[in-house]
């Protein structure tokens, strides 16, 4: 009955596609094909979230509305990544071509501390700032979401939450995957009682296949549907949040959610050959570090030379290099930190960096340094188009793989885990080998410096759209590199350019990461022969590097490419 009265509040064929995701096994509704449409594709790590957010046009809404409703669902449905409790970017482009961003990244408590995750030494205390409640940043996603559809969308909030609402009280079947990766975390989950009665059943691990309620977080959900931004900052949901991090020695407070607010900023933009990029600004390294590095590759000729060849590998392993030892020192949040971002994606300044590149030997990191002048592992990712031209490209997450693993009790969503990403100390590596220094350095209410990296990339004059972004901590901005290059360089389909292999370099620790066909024998061979010295093939149980879910528009015709890496989908209406 409860299910039947909400289906009365949205469209007959969302009634449908929720009735049969409850009824039946995940097998027969997930899919990684490539999907069309003439409204609306969404692209998602959730075929559930992405059939939410096209169904959204049906309701009159657009591509803002769209990935605002699958941002919703995904914390539903994807809840390694999707959240309420973490924060994103999200890049749109509105039918008239301009561009805006919304930084809902998550900020430092008030009383949080430059020195909080180091002991007396200045060495990283095991654990403290990725599985505890003092790892936990000040939530930004409802706000940013919420803004985005204030400004932008077409739709009210009720009507974008409702599929989300529904999908958490009434249940959705449990896929192998979703049902794997829970399980695995099931003992970080089980420290706190309120993680042992979402993620089990009554300490009994769930089965792919099962149908999986989630009646606090729907509760939560509820609330913010009715009450928007006060529906979380504020009231009732606030009030466990503040319990919450009493009862594990956290330090959000009801102040810090009262205070926070989503920025508005402008996308970076540059020019690579025939198309515009438009990416995330800071507190995101990623829009920089991605025109930084295509502006160093723009001489290389890597159309001749052939992807991932060994002259096109090394030339942009050598990129990579020297724009992550960039990121550690220049980036960081620009309310805090003079960020000389003009100067990072500017050709000329790529080219000096780029000088002392040899053709036929790799530069050790510990000869590479971060540029000087004088002035003068879990995230999701969603690609939305719309058939009047609104695009989004939307990243958010916990940081790693379900955040802390601490779900607030009564609430029903997970904890972020996201005040490790700032530089606890100088030169001191985060969870994903990545270093910072002052520029990243905590400080109260400053948001920390992140890889995420969505991106639209346009060619007015072939009436070409296309929208990328990924998970994968470190690696996010090298893999947007990839696909980017692979589209525009390589003339790959999109299809193509979201499957084929990839590799990663970020500067320290200094190995090349890669999947395991992303080189043959020969390459990696010649690799070692130039001084590549360090490889690390990923293990298969990762699925690869990155989940590049993508959208393209060429002359008003809408695909939608979920990357088959992972349980992904795209849905087309």
């Amino acid at each position: 009955m409860r299910l039947f009265s909400r289906c009365l509040r949205v469209s007959q064929r969302f009634c449908l596609i929720i009735s049969l995701l409850i009824c039946l096994p995940s097998a027969h509704v997930l899919a990684s094909d490539p999907v069309t449409g003439t409204r609306v594709v969404v692209a998602s790590n959730s075929i559930i979230a992405s059939e939410v957010g096209a169904l959204m046009i049906e309701q009159g809404g657009n591509a803002i509305d769209a990935a605002v409703a699958t941002g919703f669902a995904l914390a539903v449905t994807h809840p390694s990544a999707g959240n309420l409790g973490g924060g994103g970017f999200m890049v749109i482009r509105l039918a008239d071509g301009s561009f805006v961003a919304n930084d809902h990244r998550e900020i430092a408590p008030a009383k949080a501390t430059r020195d909080m995750f180091v002991n007396s030494e200045g060495e990283m205390i095991p654990d403290l700032s990725t599985q505890t409640h003092l790892s936990a940043g000040v939530p930004g996603t409802v706000a940013g979401l919420i803004d985005a559809l204030e400004r932008h969308g077409s739709l009210s909030l009720a009507e974008v939450m409702a599929p989300a609402i529904a999908l958490a009280e009434d249940g959705f079947v449990l896929s192998e995957e979703l049902a794997r990766t829970m399980n695995r975390h099931i003992e970080r989950f089980s420290r706190f009682p309120a993680g042992k009665a979402k993620f089990t059943k009554d300490g009994t691990p769930y089965d792919a296949g099962d149908l999986w309620r989630q009646p606090h977080l729907a509760a939560t959900l509820k609330r913010i549907a009715k009450d928007g931004k006060a529906g979380f900052y504020a009231g009732a949901t606030a009030d466990l949040i503040v319990a919450e991090m009493a009862r594990g020695g956290g330090l959000i407070s009801h102040d810090d959610l009262a205070s926070y607010e989503s920025v508005w900023r402008e996308p970076v933009q540059a020019r690579y050959g025939e198309y515009a990029i438009h990416a995330m600004p800071p507190p995101s390294s990623g829009g920089v570090l991605l025109i930084q590095m295509l502006n160093m590759l723009a001489e290389s000729n890597l159309v001749e030379t052939g992807h991932n060849s060994t002259a096109t590998a090394h030339a942009m392993i050598e990129a990579e290099r020297r724009a992550y030892a960039d990121r550690a020192t220049h980036l960081g949040d620009p309310d805090f930190h003079d960020v000389p971002v003009a100067k990072l994606i500017d050709p000329d300044y790529a080219a000096e960096r780029f000088a002392d590149f040899d053709l036929k030997r790799a530069t050790p990191s510990t000869e590479v340094k971060a540029g000087t002048w004088h002035e003068g592992q879990d995230t999701t990712h969603i690609s939305v188009i719309d058939a009047a031209g609104n695009a989004v490209a939307y990243t958010t997450t916990i940081n790693l793989s379900y955040g802390s693993g601490i779900v607030v009790e009564g609430a029903g969503f997970l904890l972020n885990n996201e005040m490790d990403d700032f530089a606890a100390a100088p030169d001191v590596p985060n969870a994903f080998g990545l270093l910072g220094n002052d520029a990243n350095a905590i400080v109260p209410a400053k948001r920390m410096l992140s890889s995420m990296t969505p991106t639209i990339i346009t060619n007015d004059d072939e009436g070409f759209i296309f929208v990328t972004g990924s998970p994968g901590g470190s690696t996010i901005i090298t893999t947007v590199l990839q696909v980017v290059l692979n589209v525009i360089e390589h003339g790959m389909s999109p299809r193509e350019a979201v499957a084929a292999p990839r590799f990663h370099h970020q500067w320290q620790p200094d190995r090349i990461v890669h999947e395991r066909d992303a080189f043959d024998e020969a390459v990696i061979e010649a690799l070692k022969a130039m001084g590549h010295e360090a490889f690390s093939p990923i293990p298969e149980r990762w699925g690869g590097i990155g989940c590049a879910n993508s959208a393209v528009s060429i002359s008003g015709k809408l695909e939608g490419f979920p990357d088959p890496r992972r349980d992904t989908g795209a849905a087309g209406m």
